[in-house]
């Protein structure tokens, strides 16, 4: 099953994807307007047994929603793809692979969703790109054990975790900055349940602006498998419904390039994972937006 969240006219609503349609959930059960609400009272089967009645709208016809709206937290890990940690000194990220993973959060007014432009802000011309695969809480808990993650994950969708590097920064240890410019990413364009995922240690997850390769791993090269991320993050926190986790982008950011490769307004870019879908969006000048 394939859930989104989307505007249709003025009014937000959420619904399952089917063909190139969308069958309005929010609509129909009115108790459960959001699909973190869905997520909350445990209906996502009560949900999916509306996928017979057809398609309420064309996806043509809405606009996409970052898939969860209104998260309780969006937890980012970072450098956790092999090979990723030699993009960054010794001096960063210490001698070897960490013992624990790199932790932060970013803000819901941070993303967008599928097909909306993320804006390069006015503050800089260093916006850069990160595909993820994203976990989507689907029950809550805390100390949660590896062996029963999975049990607690609704499905996957995607994120471009676009940073903006210079204000990455500012300070030693401080990412917050730099990852939390309004529109700067986005997360879609739609949530895939776990049923549908057969290997979650076997995903492929590619990076593409303008149509050009420059992300392109699998999630067997993790340093913290899913199963690992949850754990350890329920360890300090309780995890709710509706919660995301995004797991880290491989090697090929913009940034390590030479000279470095940042987006700029025009580009076009695409986070795909076959089992998931392709998460589609260009980029402009917050300027230019707000003509």
């Amino acid at each position: 099953m394939r859930f989104a969240s989307f505007h249709i006219g003025e009014r937000a609503s959420f619904g399952l994807v089917v063909g190139n349609g969308i069958v309005d959930v929010g609509a129909r059960l009115t108790d459960a307007p959001t699909l973190r609400a869905l997520l909350e009272r445990g209906e996502l089967e009560k949900a999916a047994a509306l996928a017979d009645r057809g398609a309420d709208h064309a996806l043509d016809d809405v606009r996409f929603l970052p898939t969860i709206p209104d998260p309780g937290k969006i937890i980012c890990i970072g450098i956790n793809y092999g090979r990723r940690d030699e993009e960054y000194a010794k001096a960063e990220v210490g001698e070897g692979q960490a013992k624990y993973p790199s932790v932060f959060f970013r803000t819901p007014e941070s993303l967008v969703g599928h097909h909306e432009p993320i804006l390069r802000p006015l503050e800089s011309e260093q916006l850069d790109y990160e595909g993820e695969i994203v976990l989507v809480i689907g029950r809550g808990g805390r100390r949660i054990p590896e062996e029963r993650a999975w049990q607690h994950v609704a499905g996957l969708t995607l994120m471009n975790e676009g940073s903006v590097r210079d204000w990455l920064r500012h300070a030693k240890f401080n990412v917050t900055p730099g990852k939390n410019f309004e529109k700067s990413g986005s997360l879609g364009p739609w949530m895939v349940t776990v049923d549908e995922i057969p290997d979650p240690a076997r995903l492929h997850l590619t990076t593409r602006v303008n149509g050009e390769l420059r992300q392109d791993d699998t999630t067997a090269n993790l340093l913290f498998s899913f199963a690992k991320l949850i754990a350890y993050t329920s360890t300090f926190m309780p995890l709710e419904p509706g919660d995301v986790i995004a797991t880290g982008t491989p090697t090929g950011a913009g940034a390590r390039f030479d000279p470095p490769r940042y987006l700029k307004p025009g580009d076009v870019v695409e986070v795909s994972v076959p089992e998931i879908g392709t998460l589609r969006n260009p980029v402009v000048d917050e300027a230019d937006s707000l003509r």
